[in-house]
C-alpha cells in the first residue's frame, strides 16, 4: 500500500525582505511553510532543520534549547510537529504550520525580554522585524476586508507592502557585525570588553580586513577599496543586498564559530588559516599585524 501523505492544492513563494519562503495550502486547508525556508526566515541555517530526521524529536531544533523550555506550551508542541506533504507537482516536502512562525517569534522575543537568550540574539532581532511586519500587513488586510477593498487589491499588494517594510527594518536595525564577533575577539586577545563602549583598539580595523574581507571572495577587498577610497572600513555598505550581505553573514557566522571553539588567539587564527584561508595572500606577508605590537 502506497504512503498516504497530504497533498498541497495551492503553492507559491512568499517574499519577506531578504527571505523567500515557499508556502502551500494542503487539502484540509492547513497553511504550511517549508522547513528550510522557515529556518532561514528566523536566521537559522537551513541545513540545521534535520529533514525527515526532525520527525523523531518532540520539538524542532530551533525550540530545543534549555533556556526556551519555560516558553513551550502544549499548543506550541502541537504546532511544531513537522508535516510531510506533496507539492501540487507531486514532489515530497516537509513543512511547519504557518501559525508556528509568529509563535516562535513570540517565544524568542519573550526570552530576550527576560534576559535569558544564550547566543540567540540574532534570531530575536530577526523575529522582531518579522512580527512587526506581519502586524502591519495584518491591519491593512483587516481594513481591506472590512471595506471590501480586497476585491480590488492586486494579488501581490500585501506581499509587496511586507517586503518593503521588512527590507527597511532590517536595514535600519540589523547589525552587520554581531556583538559576538567583537566580544570573542576581545576575549581571545585578553582585552576588557565593554559592550556599550564604541572605543576600540585601532588594530581592530586591520583584523576585520584580514578575517573578513580578504577571505570573503576573490577580488572583493580590492573592489571595495576602489569604492571606498577614504578607508573608513564601512565596506559592508557597498555589498549587494541579495548576494553580498548573505555571503557576509554566512562568513561571519563561521568566523564566530571558530572563535568560540578556541581558547587562544593563536589557535583561533590557525583554524582560520586552515578553514577560511585568504584569497591570494598569506599571513606571513603581514607579520606586524599579529606580533606583540602596541594595540591601542
Amino acid at each position: 500500500m502506497s504512503e498516504q501523505i497530504p497533498k498541497a492544492t495551492h503553492a507559491g513563494d512568499l517574499n519577506i525582505g531578504d527571505s523567500v519562503i515557499a508556502a502551500a495550502v494542503l487539502e484540509d486547508g492547513e497553511r504550511v511553510l517549508t522547513q528550510d525556508d522557515f529556518l532561514q526566515s528566523i536566521g537559522r541555517l537551513a541545513r540545521g532543520g534535520g529533514g525527515e530526521g526532525a520527525l523523531a524529536f518532540p520539538l524542532p531544533v530551533f525550540l530545543r534549547a534549555k533556556n526556551l523550555e519555560p516558553y513551550i506550551t502544549p499548543e506550541i508542541e502541537e504546532m511544531s510537529v513537522p508535516i510531510v506533504f506533496r507539492t501540487p507537482k507531486g514532489r515530497k516536502a516537509i513543512g511547519y504550520k504557518a501559525r508556528l512562525l509568529p509563535a516562535v517569534c513570540d517565544i524568542y522575543l519573550k526570552a530576550r525580554e527576560d534576559g535569558v537568550l544564550r547566543g540567540q540574539e540574532h534570531i530575536a532581532a530577526k523575529c522582531e522585524v518579522l512580527v512587526r511586519g506581519l502586524a502591519t500587513v495584518g491591519i491593512i488586510a483587516l481594513v481591506d476586508e472590512a471595506t471590501g477593498y480586497q476585491y480590488y487589491r492586486a494579488r501581490k499588494a500585501l506581499e509587496e507592502i511586507l517586503d518593503k517594510f521588512i527590507a527597511q527594518e532590517l536595514s535600519k536595525w540589523a547589525k552587520t557585525f554581531p556583538d559576538e564577533f567583537y566580544e570573542n575577539m576581545f576575549r581571545l586577545k585578553g582585552w576588557p570588553y565593554a559592550p556599550k563602549s564604541v572605543k576600540r583598539p585601532s588594530v581592530i580595523g586591520r583584523y576585520t580586513l584580514d578575517l573578513v574581507y580578504k577571505r570573503l571572495a576573490p577580488g572583493v577587498l580590492e573592489e571595495l577599496k576602489r569604492k571606498e577610497p577614504q578607508k573608513k572600513h564601512k565596506y559592508h555598505q557597498w555589498l549587494t543586498r541579495d548576494v553580498g550581505h548573505s555571503a557576509l553573514r554566512e562568513h561571519l557566522a563561521a568566523v564566530i564559530a571558530l572563535m568560540k571553539a578556541a581558547s587562544t588567539w593563536d589557535r583561533f587564527y590557525g583554524s582560520m588559516q586552515r578553514a577560511l584561508p585568504q584569497y591570494g595572500e598569506t599571513i606571513e606577508m603581514f607579520p606586524e599585524l599579529w606580533g606583540n605590537e602596541e594595540e591601542n
